[in-house]
């Protein structure tokens, strides 16, 4: 929110310093590649003197005059504008008729571009573009300056997080309140809506349900559900034990955790495996419904986050061996001291 401010003050300045009717600011998507073609921008803040921009608006490079700056990398200025010849798109079509004149201007690298528009013809001049330029620069520094910070900040809350999943293991004996507090813990961490965890059964020919953040799948008191290993994306990392950071669109395929149809159509997903005594005996996931940013800090706490529950259920299979074991040796001794009594 703080951001959002911020940006909103330096366009609400624009619009009265040059005297434009609105000022909208367009930034990549999150998880998006300004450097790839079909990179989905945004719109991230607006200051306008009227409540007509559609602020769902989505633009990729080359669609309208925007797209023409985002593509191009070059500024923009069109003092008679022309509605037959050119679109802007983040306006309805009557708003839109309403505009006279455009100014636009990228940010450097791909990251973004600033628009302005007036409803008076002739309202922006080649200076007034320079000037536009140099709150762009100014809006780049800012942008990766804050970028910077929240790098930092997602960092040591990452950190912050680990220890307090170590401190789990203390905390909960019983793996079940271990698991509800561990995807908890990782899914309010890392922003995603749902977080899933699932155990390969011992034939490695289906999976279960052990756990979840809300109860989609696994309803309380009920049996956990089972699916094979031919379904979902979990099943895929168990047939393949390799971790998955995908993206797609709503609805897609791709986008089924486990093939079920009472899932959300997820648009981000994260799912690792835990190798346990050389096998992918479980699979943890997150998931949301929105796109959200999967950067290389967050891989890794995922990554390091299911090492430590692959290491706790480590722990507890040698304790179910060795205890197993001591039962059969105790039993074996029993049976010998018994034939000892009948001879």
């Amino acid at each position: 929110m703080r951001k959002k401010n911020i940006y909103n003050r330096i366009l609400s300045i624009l619009c009265s310093v040059l005297d434009a009717y609105s000022a909208v600011l367009f930034l990549p998507l999150p998880g998006e590649d300004p450097e790839k073609e079909d990179c989905a921008y945004y719109i991230a803040s607006v200051f306008s003197l009227g409540d007509k921009v559609d602020r769902n608006m989505i633009v990729r490079k080359g669609q309208g005059l925007v797209g023409w700056i985002l593509r191009n990398q070059e500024p923009l200025l069109v003092s008679n504008y022309d509605q037959r010849r050119n679109h802007l798109g983040y306006y309805d079509k009557i708003e839109e008729n309403t505009i006279k004149a455009f100014m636009g201007c990228f940010l450097p690298k791909g990251a973004g571009a600033i628009c302005l528009d007036s409803k008076r013809q002739y309202s922006f001049s080649e200076k007034d573009q320079k000037l536009l330029y140099l709150f762009a620069e100014l809006l780049s520094d800012m942008q990766r300056e804050i970028s910077e910070r929240e790098s930092r900040n997602v960092i040591f809350s990452y950190y912050a997080a680990l220890r307090l999943i170590y401190e789990l293991r203390k905390r909960h004996s019983r793996w079940s309140a271990f698991l509800k507090h561990f995807l908890d813990l990782l899914s309010d961490t890392t922003g995603f809506s749902y977080g899933l965890f699932c155990s390969r059964d011992s034939h490695g020919e289906n999976y279960t349900v052990e756990g979840e953040t809300r109860p989609i799948l696994h309803a309380p008191g009920a049996q956990p559900p089972a699916f094979t290993m031919h379904h979902g994306v979990v099943g895929w990392v168990f047939k393949n034990s390799a971790p998955v950071f995908n993206q797609c669109a709503s609805g897609s395929p791709e986008a089924s955790l486990v093939g079920a149809s009472s899932l959300p159509n997820f648009q981000t997903i994260m799912a690792c495996p835990l190798v346990i005594q050389r096998k992918t005996r479980g699979v943890l996931c997150l998931a949301a419904e929105q796109r959200l940013e999967m950067s290389e800090a967050t891989k890794d706490f995922v990554k390091m986050a299911a090492d430590h529950l692959a290491l706790f259920l480590e722990n507890i299979y040698v304790k179910c061996r060795l205890r197993d074991l001591h039962r059969h040796t105790v039993a074996l001794q029993e049976n010998m001291e018994m034939d000892g009594q009948v001879e």
